[in-house]
């Protein structure tokens, strides 16, 4: 019998790698999706096609939150989250939800798991 301390990692090792390997099914099914929606708001406006949000994992690490922007890009807005236009595309990413899909690199990359994708906006 394996002490408690292993198990846990056990468990915890498993369910990183079934969200691995939901995150990696769930880009391949959607990867023509996601060239679309890159396109797209790389025609409506100029600027990067993914935003960065800085937030805390587990264990207190940062990292880099990936969404797609829906947003105009401007850099004086950076510091006002309100003053921010959302655009024509953003606010369909937005209501389909399909601007969180880049958190799966995040799950990847372990930074979250797929729970945490879906609760963060």
């Amino acid at each position: 019998m394996l002490p408690r301390i292993h198990e846990h990692r056990a468990a915890d090792q498993m369910r990183r790698l079934g969200e691995f390997g939901v995150a990696c099914l769930i880009l391949a099914i959607t990867f023509p999706l996601l060239l679309v929606v890159a396109l797209a708001i790389r025609f409506e406006t100029p600027g990067p096609i993914l935003e960065r949000r800085e937030r805390i994992g587990a264990g207190g690490r940062r990292f880099q939150m990936l969404r797609f922007r829906t947003t105009v890009h401007d850099p004086k807005d950076a510091l006002r989250p309100w003053a921010q236009k959302t655009t024509a595309v953003g606010q369909f990413l937005r209501q389909t939800r399909i601007d969180t899909l880049p958190q799966l690199l995040n799950v990847l990359r372990g930074e979250m798991g797929l729970t945490d994708t879906l609760l963060f906006d």
